[in-house]
């Protein structure tokens, strides 16, 4: 991991965006490292990368195991590194074993958010789950957009349903990855078992209000998009607050201000909201309260609020019978674990499309991630290594 930590590092953390050139090139040098494993290396109509095992009988769907390189902005060295290198060294502590199936470790592309608005987009691509032109949406002003960057990195994007694979095409559908949680932290348990992924809601709220002179215009005559804007802030986290009680969460993680002058009113404002949970009537719930206070805030502050929707996914359920075959491998090997949903979404969540799915769960200290203090054991990433490879064993064989 540390090599890998290197594209895109810097005092200030890792920043390793999707389709940059660092992006790229740190999934060459990673697989320059790997040559030895000798596997078939091949790449989609969108850059997911697929790296195969061949098994005695080529014909069988094989076991797929993966996840992603790129990271988000100031982010730590392990979020979906682990998920990726965990995978590889798998088929290194298997190299030795005559396994039946074939057995695939994909990379996936794009699956933070930070540089187009969507997350896990090579999965969703793949899946049939969203096309180029929809992924294109998310683009923040004066940022390339989705199908602007797939072609100037040589992808054609009326291409991309050559990367769509049907369902069945794979055995099963592995992934390793840090909890992005507390709570194997504070249990002290080395491995979760994950049932079921939580899915973003993410939409704009614009607020329109007027630009005015800040010296002149009398505060009874505002119509200051920031303070409606600052009042749904509020309204976004209460929503959430409401819901705690079945896992909902939301943030506002991006405020666009217009024209964002000292000595201007602020005249117009656009929150970025992500809302999550596990249980959909309560994200229903919530989504509503903020559709009220929207309503609200808008005839309060006298002016136009609006919402432009940008994904709505729903939670995702994964295989029970794969989640019990892990614990079972745990319980032969003296390895402390609990069941357990994830917060955070993933690419696992599209790949129940195509086969049955399931994903570990590896402690971070203190649960944090997306910052550059994110940080996981060795002892604890070889844990789940070691599961994750007498998983795939036990499968393939």
């Amino acid at each position: 991991m540390a090599g890998v930590k290197d594209f895109g590092l810097s005092d200030k953390g890792v920043t390793r965006l999707a389709y940059t050139d660092l992006d790229f090139a740190a999934q060459a040098w990673l697989l320059e490292q790997v040559k030895d494993l000798n596997l078939t290396v091949t790449e989609d109509a969108v850059g997911n990368t697929f790296l195969r095992r061949p098994g005695i009988d080529n014909s069988l769907p094989p076991i797929a195991m993966g996840s992603h390189l790129d990271t988000v902005i100031q982010a730590g060295a392990y979020d979906g590194i682990v998920g990726v290198i965990g995978a590889l060294e798998a088929l290194y502590m298997l190299q030795d074993e005559e396994l039946t199936a074939p057995v695939e470790v994909i990379i996936f592309k794009a699956e933070e958010s930070s540089r187009f608005g969507y997350a896990t987009m090579g999965s969703k691509l793949m899946t049939g789950s969203a096309t180029p032109e929809q992924l294109s949406q998310g683009t923040k002003k004066n940022d390339k957009s989705f199908v602007e960057v797939l072609r100037e990195k040589g992808y054609n994007p009326e291409n991309y349903a050559e990367a769509i694979k049907k369902q069945g095409c794979y055995k099963c559908f592995l992934e390793i990855h840090i909890e992005q949680g507390k709570v194997l932290d504070e249990t002290g348990e080395q491995i979760g078992i994950v049932h079921n992924i939580a899915a973003p809601t993410r939409f704009k709220i614009i607020v329109d209000g007027m630009a005015d002179h800040s010296g002149a215009t009398p505060m009874g005559f505002r119509k200051d998009a920031l303070v409606a804007g600052a009042k749904l802030i509020l309204a976004v986290q209460k929503a959430a607050e409401d819901e705690a009680s079945k896992g909902t969460v939301s943030t506002v993680g991006v405020v666009d201000v217009e024209p964002s002058s000292i000595n201007v009113v602020p005249g117009k404002v656009t929150l970025w909201v992500d809302l999550r949970g596990v249980d959909n009537v309560s994200i229903a719930k919530a989504l509503d309260k903020i559709q009220y206070a929207m309503a609200n805030v808008a005839d309060s502050y006298k002016v136009i609020v609006s919402q432009e929707m940008l994904t709505a996914d729903k939670p995702v359920a994964l295989s029970d019978d794969l989640a019990y075959e892990f614990a079972k491998i745990c319980e032969e090997m003296g390895i402390k674990y609990r069941h357990m949903n994830s917060g955070a979404g993933h690419d696992a969540m599209h790949m129940v499309k195509l086969a049955p799915t399931s994903m570990l769960f590896i402690p971070c200290k203190e649960g944090i991630s997306h910052n550059p203090a994110e940080y996981a054991k060795l002892e604890d990433i070889c844990v789940g290594v070691e599961v994750l490879a007498k998983m795939v064993k036990q499968i393939a064989k």
